[in-house]
């Protein structure tokens, strides 16, 4: 009996597989482990004071010896946001990530002072890398930020390809396409496993080329009257060289307004990764001297966010921009789920003050930077995988990619893995064939979120607090005790935030007072004289009590001083 240890190549996706943000996958073979990327993901609307959500990395501890190295592939916060937060805590690894990207991640690295120094290689699509047992290549893709790869890894089990995000765009602006090439190359060496960007699989056809969006905003901005502000992405570079091609060819000034985007175009320009005629880029200030045809405003806030440019303008409390009749405001981007409500609102506050609104339902004004079905069919029938993994998505995209999967006959039903966070995937050498296999076995994946300097402190508990206070409202009582006989030495104080307006509830707070006092009265300071037993026995009446005559279940907080 053969009782040899034959070692499995693992898949782990730690977070991207449901939801749109926090992507982290680890691949592990043996004693050797690589990651691929390492992204925050933007609180929920039932997450309060939450700043972000990031990766749980319990799996890894102890394992910190293993990591062979961390791969990016591309420079959005969804896929770098977490590493002043994860790279101290797993040994500090060398990254691997192209040029663009890696000055977005130490310019991050910056805002965080005592982070120490992180390894940072920089790669191109020709490197082939050996991380222990895996040997990494890369390929280029197309995306809305430059510098976008790929990642190529081969295993002593077969060859993974995770395409990060990406989309097919057979004329892209100031950039170069993907590289087929490489991919049909792979599909006919074979292909282990495909993990495959799903963020349009909901999208027939191909996505919209950047060709036409620079067509498009040509008209638009060469057709207006007035002055042009334009939102974006801080982080949508193809967007913004395009604005400045079509500012050169009309004689137009372009003025950046927003730090984020200032810091981005910074960069690029540094780096050669925009191209900017003599004088073309203006500040703010000379740009309302110009006559307002001549003036081009490139600024943040498209999602409506209540700090940005765009919402300041809107809100006229921007200390140099004022929206006039006449102006046109294009909003070039897609609207992030959850942010509906805002933008409407934004929109609205633009027209009542004047200005002319363009947004991508109207006309072409934008294009995602992810592959649409058409994309999708075609990454799959380049690479011909034996086992499909639709990643970076909610559940039901995963699922309408491995639809589409299955629909190229190219991958059998049973080798789509529609994945969750922390499951395992495991592969490994049966015979002369590899088998595959979505196991029922899951690592830690749940939320870590960070709030201020906390990360991963503020609990499930602690959140559901915060929603109760949001939802209900909070209802202080400050009784104020004799420390000795355990008697009210005064009437309660009450203080009541986002539940009831003290002056105009006379009636319903001093009808609680008088309960408050019998709850106190009642108790028998022989059996029950703690501080904890009063505590909870006024939040369990005066709770009932208050909901039976609101139909509202505020966070009720005792607090017991004695003297």
């Amino acid at each position: 009996m053969n009782n040899k240890f034959i070692p499995k190549l693992k898949i782990i996706p730690l977070g991207g597989l449901e939801e749109i943000g926090r992507n982290m996958t680890l691949i592990e073979y043996a004693r050797d482990i690589i990651i691929i990327d390492m992204g925050l993901q933007f609180p929920e609307e039932n997450m309060p004071g939450i700043d972000y959500i990031i990766p749980n990395i319990a799996y890894l501890k102890g394992k910190e010896n293993y990591i062979r190295g961390v791969i990016i592939t591309h420079g959005h916060f969804d896929h770098i946001g977490a590493i002043p937060h994860i790279m101290d805590r797993i040994g500090n690894p060398t990254i691997f990530t192209a040029k663009l990207t890696r000055a977005m991640i130490e310019k991050r690295q910056e805002e965080f002072d005592k982070k120490e120094k992180l390894s940072i290689y920089t790669i191109n699509e020709q490197d082939q890398i050996q991380l222990g047992q895996f040997k990494v290549e890369f390929f280029k893709v197309n995306h809305n930020i430059p510098d976008g790869y790929g990642v190529i890894v081969h295993s002593p089990v077969g060859t993974v390809i995770h395409t990060g995000d990406f989309k097919f765009d057979p004329t892209p602006i100031g950039d170069l396409p993907a590289n087929k090439e490489k991919l049909a190359k792979m599909g006919k060496q074979g292909v282990l496993a495909l993990m495959s960007d799903s963020t349009g699989a909901e999208s027939p056809g191909h996505s919209i080329s950047e060709k036409t969006i620079m067509e498009t905003l040509g008209k638009i901005i060469a057709e207006a009257k007035g002055r042009i502000i334009l939102a974006t992405f801080s982080s949508l570079i193809s967007r913004i060289q395009q604005v400045i091609f079509i500012a050169e060819k009309l004689g137009k000034k372009v003025a950046i307004e927003g730090f984020s985007m200032k810091t981005n175009v910074e960069i690029c320009r540094k780096l050669g990764y925009l191209k900017t005629g003599k004088k073309i880029l203006i500040s703010t200030k000379q740009a309302l001297k110009l006559p307002k045809d001549k003036i081009i405003i490139l600024c943040t806030g498209a999602q409506g966010e209540e700090a940005a440019v765009l919402m300041r303008i809107a809100n006229q409390d921007h200390k140099e921009i004022e929206i006039e009749k006449g102006d046109s405001v294009i909003f070039s981007s897609s609207v992030i789920p959850g942010n509906e409500r805002s933008v409407q609102r934004l929109k609205d506050n633009l027209t009542r003050l004047g200005a002319d609104i363009f947004h991508v339902k109207m006309m072409d004004v934008h294009a995602g930077g992810h592959g649409f079905v058409d994309d999708l069919t075609e990454m799959i029938t380049l690479t011909k995988p034996k086992y499909f993994i639709p990643v970076h998505g909610n559940h039901f995209m995963l699922k309408l990619h491995g639809d589409i999967a299955k629909n190229t006959n190219l991958v059998p039903e049973k080798n789509i893995f529609i994945c969750d966070n922390g499951q395992i995937m495991e592969y490994h050498k049966q015979d002369e064939t590899i088998v595959g296999e979505l196991t029922k076995r899951k690592v830690p994946a749940g939320h870590v979120m960070v709030d201020g300097l906390g990360v991963g402190d503020v609990s499930n508990v602690v959140l559901r607090d915060r929603q109760a206070m949001a939802e209900d409202g909070m209802f202080v009582i400050i009784l104020t005790m004799d420390g000795k006989t355990g008697k009210l030495v005064s009437d309660p104080d009450i203080i009541s935030r986002g539940f009831v307006f003290m002056k105009e509830s006379k009636r319903l707070i001093g009808q609680t007072k008088e309960r408050i006092k019998r709850i106190v009265i009642d108790h028998d300071p022989r059996t029950s004289s703690n501080d904890t037993y009063i505590r909870n026995k006024v939040r369990d009446q005066i709770g009932q009590f208050l909901f039976t005559k609101t139909q509202r279940r505020p966070m009720i907080l005792p607090v017991i001083i004695e003297i």
